[in-house]
């Protein structure tokens, strides 16, 4: 079921610009030399239309540096000032949200960690009720998605109408290239469950590394995002904060003139029909797939009653080991996405021993 925030387009907000949204700058303000002149060199793109600095730092563990505090605002207004830019920053906590609505800081996001306490959602949206504030949430840092929807919706509920949801990547559950694990599926499902929000991602967190940025950045546009969010200081060699990650204003020019924004649709009639016959043939063959596991579905069943009968317990882990090492040698062989097939059939095999199990349990 899909729901319909009661909030503003983005067109509504966002200064009028042929580029989509890009926020840009320190992951975190150190000094307020530091914050200038980095804004300043950003401020020379057109395409960078809102100043992003890192105010306040909550890290995993205590001793390093954890934000210059709230002196950051005052930095952040005086770039404002400077660059006619927009400026935001995260906020953590209701004190956090008093404190930026006072500066009358025009951008607000909510951290991953933030995002998963329904608790601190409804603080930070009580303390934000009655403004105009435009206001960012990051996905949560595990892919649960009515997480995400819930702190969008407390944040609506309150009267907040400028909304924007943004996709950094979840924690990872096995060593990745990336830092955080992009879970695209639940972008997708986030923006089909809520149409009218815009969505944009940061890929400096999916990242992790300035090498892997600009090929998440074109991901995220050849799927639809609404813009980026990409970290950038003067000198990130001496950075405070998620050095590796960081682009200097110039690179970071060079890498959003890399980028291809592609059309959401054409009105081109032999593009479209042609589109529509090879859909219809992902259709038909997704509806064989189908047919494929109910048919295997079958196959669990008896095979099922048979340990049953014999007493021998439904998971069986070197039959397992066999299976999966068949698999992806097959995946190689088919030039298939092994990382993809392990996945595929780790849900398979989970339900098919979920079915056994029920039925060996099973009282007749």
């Amino acid at each position: 079921m899909t729901i319909k925030l009661d909030i503003l387009p983005m067109s509504s907000w966002m200064p009028e610009s042929p580029y989509p949204l890009l926020i840009a700058g320190p992951c975190s303000l150190e000094t307020e030399e530091q914050a200038l002149d980095t804004a300043r060199q950003l401020a020379k793109d057109p395409r960078v239309h809102v100043i992003r600095g890192g105010v306040w730092k909550p890290r995993t563990r205590p001793g390093t540096f954890e934000g210059i505090g709230s002196i950051g605002l005052e930095w952040l207004q005086k770039i404002r000032k400077e660059t006619g830019l927009m400026v935001g920053t995260e906020i953590a906590n209701a004190q956090h949200a008093q404190e930026a609505l006072d500066a009358d800081i025009d951008v607000l996001w909510i951290g991953a960690r933030s995002t998963t306490s329904p608790f601190v959602i409804q603080e930070i949206a009580d303390v934000l009720k009655g403004s105009d504030k435009i206001v960012m949430v990051k996905n949560p840092m595990n892919p649960d998605l009515s997480l995400w929807m819930g702190a969008l919706e407390r944040f609506n509920a309150v009267g907040l109408k400028k909304l924007v949801g943004i996709h950094r990547g979840f924690t990872p559950y096995q060593e990745t290239k990336y830092r955080n694990y992009p879970g695209w599926k639940t972008y997708i499902e986030l923006r089909r469950e809520l149409p009218n929000l815009p969505i944009i991602c940061d890929p400096s967190h999916i990242a992790g590394k300035r090498e892997f940025v600009g090929e998440i950045s074109q991901k995220a546009f050849d799927m639809g995002f609404d813009g980026l969010m990409i970290e950038s200081h003067r000198d990130p060699s001496c950075a405070m904060s998620d050095a590796a990650q960081q682009f200097t204003p110039t690179d970071l020019s060079a890498l959003v003139d890399k980028l291809v924004i592609r059309q959401q649709d054409t009105d081109n009639e032999e593009f479209g029909n042609k589109l529509d016959q090879l859909r219809s043939r992902i259709d038909a063959l997704d509806v064989e797939m189908m047919e494929l596991l109910s048919a295997r579905t079958e196959i669990v069943t008896q095979i099922a009653e048979y340990k049953k009968n014999n007493n021998v317990m439904a998971l069986q882990i070197n039959r397992w080991s066999e299976m999966m090492n068949f698999r992806v040698d097959t995946a190689k062989k088919l030039q298939l996405n092994e990382t993809f097939i392990k996945i595929m059939f780790q849900l398979i095999h989970e339900d098919s021993v979920r079915q056994q199990t029920e039925l060996i349990d099973k009282v007749d």
